[in-house]
């Protein structure tokens, strides 16, 4: 692992990135490539950093850097196809400004940028719209799979976030080995820091939390499984009293977990903290600047997904020292270590278990902390920028 403070170089790197997910991303996609930034930026200052941005947002604030530029579309044209531009157009703002590498953050690089001369990489996050296509649009999926083949296929070096993810890269798009580096992300270090009593106090009457609570946090779709959650909770009906929180939006899914909470009286049991005034209206919320005090409250962390290419909220509740229940298939476990609670996620009384577990066991909790805090050190954000860097250096 190359030292976070060392110029490893010795010469001078213009790196650009697809800042697209940066700038309007608020959950995985977006954390991964504000996080990376920040930490390149921060830990390798000799270099300078070009964030091309179909539109630029309050989620990311690059004037924070001085190596960090933002390029954006200029011209009418290009400011009416924005689309075409990061696709496509960004090339030429690219040679104009002598890039040597272009890194695509998120399963995609400019069509023909191999012709630039420019050095390519992209990261490819999970292709879980192939192992599970029934759950996306047949449109979607004809799209991500040109996307990403063509991403694959055409970059110089590959990104991987997971083994699980480099396995699929390898078993659907037939991609020599050699071709794929596997770089763990990180995560916001604002999740290391411990929240003093009195922002824990802030967070907990602006957004009316109760006293104890489970929390997830993610998209509410059905992939998550927030549904055998609830029936886990269901079963759990007299014996746990500490209710969840959520965090996350959905669509029909969502329709079809409140259902089932309404018809099993549990409306009280699930919190839906995303759908709250508060949570709206918060800046906190919104940049989840918030969010380690909610997470550092909470009882526990469950999130027992049926597949991921990483899961980033494990990894933000060991870094918040909060206990973890994960699903033990897909990379939960690569992210979890030997610190986290695993159950199979297709299983409610496996679940309830592990609830009544954490709500009751101190011990437990107390070596799962210490566990956690422990794991979480190999994915600290100077050891995933020293990874990324060893990758540029590569080219």
């Amino acid at each position: 692992m190359l030292s976070p403070d060392k110029n490893v170089t010795g010469t001078l790197l213009r790196i650009a990135f697809d800042a697209k997910r940066a700038y309007q991303n608020g959950t995985g996609l977006g954390h991964y490539s504000r996080t990376l930034i920040s930490s390149l930026a921060t830990f390798y200052p000799e270099h300078e950093y070009y964030l091309c941005a179909p539109k630029l947002t309050n989620r990311f604030d690059s004037s924070a850097y001085t190596n960090v530029h933002d390029v954006t579309p200029k011209g009418l044209l290009v400011k009416t196809f924005k689309s075409l531009w990061r696709s496509n157009w960004v090339k030429t703002d690219l040679e104009k400004l002598s890039i040597n590498i272009y890194h695509g953050l998120s399963h995609e690089i400019p069509l023909g940028i191999k012709a630039t001369g420019i050095k390519t990489v992209v990261t490819i996050h999970d292709l879980i719209f192939e192992r599970y296509p029934n759950q996306y649009k047949w449109i979607d999926v004809q799209i991500y799979r040109k996307k990403f083949t063509y991403a694959c296929r055409n970059a110089d070096l590959i990104i991987a976030i997971s083994q699980q993810t480099k396995d699929d890269i390898i078993h659907f798009y037939k991609i020599p080995p050699e071709k794929i580096h596997i770089c763990y992300q990180s995560c916001n270090p604002i999740f290391e820091q411990k929240v003093s009593l009195e922002e824990e106090q802030r967070v907990k009457n602006l957004y009316q939390l109760p006293e104890q609570y489970f929390l997830y946090v993610g998209s509410i779709i059905e992939r998550k499984n927030l549904l055998n959650i609830c029936k886990a909770y269901a079963l759990l009906q007299d014996k746990l009293a500490i209710p969840l929180v959520v965090i996350g939006e959905g669509d029909h899914y969502k329709t079809e977990v409140v259902k089932f909470i309404n018809g099993h009286g549990l409306s009280s049991k699930i919190i839906f903290l995303s759908d709250q005034p508060s949570a709206q209206s918060s800046m906190g919320f919104r940049q989840a600047t918030d969010f380690p005090a909610i997470y550092q409250m909470a009882t526990g962390m469950i999130y027992p997904s049926i597949f991921e290419g990483f899961g980033i909220p494990v990894l933000e509740a060991l870094w918040s020292g909060t206990p973890v229940i994960t699903s033990n298939i897909s990379c939960m476990p690569e992210t979890g270590g030997d610190a986290a609670f695993y159950i199979d996620p297709y299983s409610p009384e496996q679940i309830a278990h592990a609830l009544m577990e954490l709500s009751t066991n101190a011990a437990l909790v107390e070596t799962m902390i210490e566990k956690g805090y422990h794991h979480a050190q190999n994915f600290t954000p100077a050891k995933c920028a020293a990874a990324i860097m060893q990758i540029y250096l590569r080219l």
